[in-house]
């Protein structure tokens, strides 16, 4: 698995058909608030020309891309976090992804309402990102109970978790997603435990309409540098329609062409999903497979052997690396065994976005 993304956003910002228009998954789309009652769930391969590379010197082989996961939940409206429209049942559907991609409306369209009255992402963003930040406030106000009670028990450091939680809930009560705080290593188990909806990555997805134009995108991709973040344009409707008529990537983009886009907005997402969550892919052929895998950057050999089997993080002896583009040069690995361009590498090797690595384990 690549990653998991939750989509949010305000109903008829159109995250159903953006949902379409990455998974091609079907979901239903129609004009009028809480369509979706229940997350629909997409997966697609990521698309990588370079596993696309790799799979012509093996051609006996099956390709085995990694995915990426959507999981589309109902519109939230403001106070959501309170129970309003479908609340609650919806904020505690993203708790498990790995970043949340908010899907702002940046397009007008008479035949489909707005639920304020009229198009501002700016503000549209603003409700739900304060919707997230009263789910947190709830959240850790609950944790902070446990947390009192466990002071008067005979754990010393009780007390210090306490007080950097109380730090961080008032950081979230003045109006800042946790995501921006340093977190006290005190508190970091906690955190993961906790899974605080405003800790996640988010990327920003403008739904810029059919015809690409939007006088708001602007102001979207402005606000979302200022968190540190990306807007990713996408032609919601466009880029689904398309999808429906094609049967292949090449064909997707071939269309797409037609409307002078080069790329589909999967590709740009995905890039910016793996920027955002700092990811790298490395790759193998072992078996009868030729197949990506994503890790976070800065993972180790035998972690990133673990991703394939658990028991290759112990049972770890070292890590054979080669380039990509010295073995479909090569042709196959024997040759670049023999002029000793493989690299031996041990425990403390830091996988490389790209490596084709054979792993060796006792």
């Amino acid at each position: 698995m690549g990653f998991t993304c939750g989509l949010v956003g305000l109903p008829n910002a159109g995250k159903s058909t953006i949902f379409n228009a990455l998974s091609n998954a079907g979901a239903r789309v129609e004009s009028y608030p809480f369509c979706t009652i229940e997350a629909n769930i997409g997966s697609v391969s990521v698309p990588d020309d370079r596993l696309d590379r790799l799979a012509q010197v093996f051609p006996d082989k099956k390709k085995i891309p990694t995915h990426l996961e959507f999981i589309d939940i109902a519109g939230l409206v403001e106070h959501a976090s309170e129970g309003e429209g479908m609340g609650n049942q919806f904020l505690s559907e993203i708790r498990a992804v790995d970043a949340i991609l908010h899907v702002v409306r940046c397009f007008e369209d008479s035949n489909i309402a707005h639920v304020t009255g009229s198009v501002d992402p700016v503000r549209d963003i603003e409700i739900i990102e304060t919707e997230l930040l009263l789910k947190d406030l709830e959240t850790l106000g609950r944790v902070a109970k446990r947390l009192r009670q466990e002071t008067k028990g005979k754990d010393r450091s009780a007390s210090a978790r306490l007080a950097a939680w109380k730090a961080l809930l008032d950081h979230v009560s003045a109006g800042t997603p946790i995501r921006a705080l340093p977190i006290e290593r005190v508190i970091e188990s906690l955190i993961a435990e906790t899974s605080p909806l405003t800790a996640k990555p988010c990327l920003f997805v403008a739904n810029t309409g059919d015809t690409g134009e939007s006088g708001q995108l602007a102001a979207v991709q402005r606000l979302a540098a200022d968190r540190g973040s990306t807007a990713v344009p996408i032609r919601g409707r466009l880029e689904a329609e398309i999808g429906e008529v094609s049967t292949s990537q090449e064909e997707r983009i071939s269309y797409l062409s037609q409307y002078g886009m080069e790329t589909t907005g999967l590709n740009l997402l995905v890039r910016a999903g793996y920027d955002l969550l700092n990811l790298v892919t490395f790759f193998t052929f072992e078996g009868p497979e030729v197949r990506a895998w994503t890790v976070p950057a800065g993972t180790t050999a035998p972690d990133a052997g673990g991703k394939i089997h658990s028991d290759f993080t112990d049972r770890f002896v070292l890590a054979e690396v080669m380039t990509l583009d010295e073995l479909v040069a090569a042709g196959s690995e024997k040759p670049l065994r023999e002029a000793g361009h493989i690299h031996r590498a041990g425990h403390d090797y830091v996988v490389s976005d790209g490596d084709v690595i054979h792993f060796v384990c006792a």
